[in-house]
């Protein structure tokens, strides 16, 4: 029998990618919508989470995808209800709100799935497998996009908690985590701070490697026309670029593979198989990178921004 499912906050995310990954999965069933603005054809619309959770006690699987900074009270309502959960990314405000979950869901004995999207795209697996035993001696990535595309007029993200350019930029971080041989620590970073805003719209962050060669990234918020998602390594033994946010890979410049959007498809599955398992997936690795930049990184102001 398909999952019941809820899916908390109706927005751009939800309905382009949450709704039609649940629509198309024989895993789950999308029974109920949660907000306060918006409603879900072919779902029970409720207005606050207590009120969905009281009148669906066969709903398993809480999707949560509001901002983070307001995220932590609607999992751990839903996590002390005995359901599922399955965190938008990145998965909370602060680290600290992240480990209270995990310790809550190990508690109740539910599962908890921490999404990174973008390690679903299509060839992330096989520029990890790839790059499994080479020699890294460089490592550059680039995460160039529009915020006025991605998220328009959007002021949360310019808040405090909202995370800025880290916001497209950690799913940068999930894919070189997911694919890296070795863990590697940020070393330094410049954060270009809009006068206006407490989160910055672009940086530069340089990591220590302890397995290999420098690894650099650059993030801007403001890069019109082509976006611009690629992780290029350079290693011993030939050079991989992972293009398209991970959906293409090229080995020594020769196409390897290139495939469609599927990764929210990914993430479903993926939960399918924790709850089939009893298992939980909650790694914070790319949300405890961004963390360090912000801890150790110096910030630079620049001029204001304005949708």
């Amino acid at each position: 029998m398909p999952i019941n499912t809820a899916l908390v906050s109706i927005g751009k995310i939800a309905r382009d990618q949450h709704i039609p990954a649940i629509e198309n999965s024989p895993d789950f069933t999308l029974t109920a919508a949660v907000s306060r603005n918006a409603k879900v054809e072919g779902a029970q619309n409720f207005v606050d989470i207590e009120t969905m959770l009281s009148a669906q006690p066969d709903t398993q699987l809480v999707s949560l995808c509001m901002p983070p900074a307001v995220r932590f009270d609607y999992a751990a309502k839903a996590i002390a209800a005995g359901r599922h959960v399955m965190l938008e990314k990145p998965p909370g405000a602060t680290l600290s709100e992240c480990h209270e979950l995990i310790r809550m869901a190990e508690a109740k004995g539910v599962s908890l799935f921490v999404t990174w999207h973008s390690r679903y795209a299509a060839a992330v697996a096989d520029a990890k497998e790839w790059l499994a035993g080479k020699q890294i001696t460089g490592v550059e990535i680039t995460w160039k996009e529009d915020v006025r595309l991605w998220h328009p007029g959007q002021d949360w993200i310019w808040q405090a908690g909202g995370m800025g350019v880290f916001d497209p930029g950690i799913n940068a971080l999930s894919v070189l985590t997911e694919i890296m041989p070795n863990a590697v620590f940020v070393k330094s970073a410049v954060l270009e701070f809009p006068a206006n805003c407490d989160t910055p719209i672009a940086a530069q962050v340089a990591f220590h490697n302890p397995g290999g060669g420098p690894v650099n990234m650059v993030l801007d918020w403001l890069q019109e026309g082509p976006q611009t998602w690629d992780i290029a390594v350079e290693t011993a033994q030939g050079a991989m670029l992972l293009q398209h946010g991970g959906a293409k890979l090229s080995i020594d410049g020769v196409l390897q593979s290139e495939a469609p959007d599927r990764e929210y498809a990914g993430l479903y599955a993926r939960m399918a198989a924790l709850i089939e398992a009893g298992a939980s997936d909650t790694d914070l690795t790319p949300m405890t990178h961004v963390a360090d930049a912000f801890a150790i990184g110096r910030r630079k102001e620049v001029e204001a921004f304005y949708f």
